[in-house]
């Protein structure tokens, strides 16, 4: 069953989250305790993302200076074949524009659908470190748009070889990510609520939100989608604070606000723990009012918080 089938036949708000690949050179136990610490509250799937690799330029003794690429996490495709082959549930892997070219991307998705892998989320990426503007790979592709175009061609059977004999159609089903608060880079809403029409028209079945610590922004989100005719379901993603940092970095990272409320909160917290309390208490009162909206799902970015996010789901599933 792909994912927006769940979303749609559940009775009752689904529960999933996202995790994230172990840093080159560490193992998988971190990511196996996080899924151990949730089990409890049968998870219909979990996200696992994907990371472009980063650029640095090293002098040599010679004083030349080489450019090397740098890979910092194994790919979604290990970690997602381990997570679905220890637990046998279903994982949806991000594949992202960023840092591959088409030829990469199709011998990625070869890959997932030999390991009958066919629920995916189709995303652009950041722009590289040190760059405000994104910049595809040679040969790749500069918006989600035209990565799902290139998935639609594999689920008809065409190859970026269009000399293959009898090629197999691939079986992907995309979800897409959506910004109550607006992408940083869309000039308005309207923009980006076009664009994500245009995923929809493409293939998107379901979409999953930017995280958000506001509810009236996701529910006026929703609204408005319903209003251009988006009828795929929308799924809200929350995070708990983890700590006093997040006041000022997740603003700053992902262009969304903090309510007043909350900011006064965190102001008062004298530590980390603190904060992390607060935040617990916030997003435990954000996926209650979910809850009780009817949303499809609840999910949650852990970012390594699992103990917090289970501590919020005792309280709401």
């Amino acid at each position: 069953m792909n994912i927006a089938e769940k979303l749609r036949q559940a009775k009752s708000p689904l529960f999933t989250f996202e995790l994230v690949p172990p840093l080159k050179g560490r193992g998988i136990d971190a990511i196996y305790r996080a899924i151990d610490n949730l089990l409890e509250f049968s998870p219909a799937y979990i996200n696992m993302t994907s990371h472009a690799a980063d650029i640095r330029y090293k002098t040599l003794p010679d004083g030349s200076i080489r450019r090397e690429v740098v890979n910092k996490r194994p790919s979604s495709v290990s970690a997602s074949v381990a997570v679905r082959y220890k637990y046998n549930i279903e994982v949806v892997p991000h594949i992202i524009c960023s840092g591959m070219n088409r030829e990469e991307t199709e011998n990625l998705l070869i890959d997932l659908h030999f390991l009958d892998i066919h629920n995916i989320f189709v995303l652009r990426g950041d722009p590289q470190k040190g760059s405000r503007v994104f910049i595809p790979k040679e040969d790749g592709h500069s918006h989600t748009t035209e990565l799902m175009q290139q998935v639609n061609n594999m689920n008809r059977g065409q190859y970026l070889d269009d000399g293959l004999k009898s090629p197999q159609p691939t079986q992907f089903s995309m979800g897409v990510a959506c910004y109550p608060e607006k992408h940083l880079e869309a000039p308005n809403m309207e923009t980006d609520i076009a664009f994500l029409k245009r995923k929809v028209e493409l293939g998107a079945e379901y979409a999953v939100t930017q995280m958000f610590f506001d509810n009236e922004k996701y529910k006026q989100f929703v609204k408005r989608c319903r209003e251009e005719q988006i009828d795929i379901p929308i799924v809200p993603g929350i995070k708990p604070i983890s700590s006093l940092r997040d006041l000022q970095l997740l603003p700053q990272t992902f262009n969304i606000d903090l309510p007043e409320d909350l900011v006064k909160a965190l102001s008062a917290c004298k530590t980390n723990d603190d904060a992390k309390q607060v935040g617990i208490e916030w997003c435990t009162m954000q996926a209650q009012d979910l809850k009780a909206f009817g949303v499809p799902s609840i999910h949650f970015y852990t970012l390594g918080e699992s103990d917090a996010v289970r501590q919020i789901c005792r309280a709401v599933y």
